[in-house]
């Protein structure tokens, strides 16, 4: 296959499902990881995609949301982990408000076996999910539905949010930076993020490695208004985010009981707000 129509196929792939891997694209194209490199390096310069740990995805300005089919598919593995690692942190009876997005479901989805939880969502297939689960109260935000990503937004549902207040905040997010922070592809999202992060007492973003180092479109927050930031291995080089960051293997299994989840540090929830 020429360049050329390497490179086309690569773009084609990208419109369709809204991130691209490198070692997917090495295994359907038939070359090698070195030569998609070279492939994804040079559309980047060449301003056609945006470049991330191990592949690619749209770039910032003219991104719209992944839909929620092609990012639950991707790197689950790694989710799964992040997930397992940030539902260890909960106790029985704690409020969580779980954002939207497939890392947060895996959350919901580690949080099966604790008893007397509050759960407040903006996720329709996360409070699809949570409606299983026994001995759970859901609270649904309302307001009006993004579908591709199945997410609630607008003024009734961050005036809903300014209602609660919770134990844990768990936020997804579209891009990390440690300058312009935690950013997102969509304006109708950032002021309930915005409204998550206020009423929780510890606020963690749950992220796989390839939103590090990124920037899209809208500024949700600052990286010093979280409390912890939950990714994997993928993610090489943490020194820019200080010691926010918690890097997982996609293997990892916690084995903090339900009436044993920790606080952040020193087994206690600190005095941010």
């Amino acid at each position: 296959m020429a360049t050329s129509t390497r490179r086309r196929e690569i773009l084609h792939r990208l419109l369709a499902e809204g991130y691209v891997e490198g070692k997917d694209l090495a295994v359907g194209l038939g070359v090698d990881v070195s030569t998609i490199r070279r492939d994804l390096d040079a559309l980047a310069r060449a301003g056609k995609v945006q470049r991330t740990h191990g592949g690619a995805r749209p770039l910032p300005g003219n991104a719209t949301d992944i839909p929620y089919t092609t990012k639950q598919a991707q790197r689950l593995a790694e989710k799964a982990a992040i997930g397992r690692t940030a539902a260890s942190r909960v106790r029985d009876g704690d409020t969580i408000i779980l954002d939207s997005g497939s890392t947060t479901y895996e959350v919901a989805a580690a949080l099966r076996d604790r008893h007397g939880l509050t759960v407040i969502t903006n996720d329709l297939r996360i409070a699809k999910f949570v409606a299983s689960m026994p001995d759970v109260r859901l609270l649904v935000t309302g307001g009006e539905l993004l579908g591709s990503v199945f997410t609630l937004v607008g003024e009734r549902a961050v005036d809903f949010l300014g209602d609660y207040t919770a134990d844990w905040t768990f936020l997804g997010a579209d891009a990390i930076d440690p300058i312009a922070g935690i950013t997102n592809t969509n304006t109708l999202e950032v002021p309930i993020k915005r409204a998550m992060i206020a009423a929780g007492e510890q606020v963690i973003v749950v992220t796989d490695s390839t939103k590090f180092d990124q920037r899209a479109l809208a500024r949700v927050a600052s990286i010093d208004e979280t409390d912890l930031i939950i990714t994997d291995e993928g993610l090489s080089d943490i020194s820019d985010y200080g010691n926010r960051v918690l890097r997982v293997p996609p293997t990892h299994h916690v084995t903090i009981s339900a009436s044993e989840g920790t606080g952040i540090a020193n087994g206690h929830k600190d005095q941010r707000r």
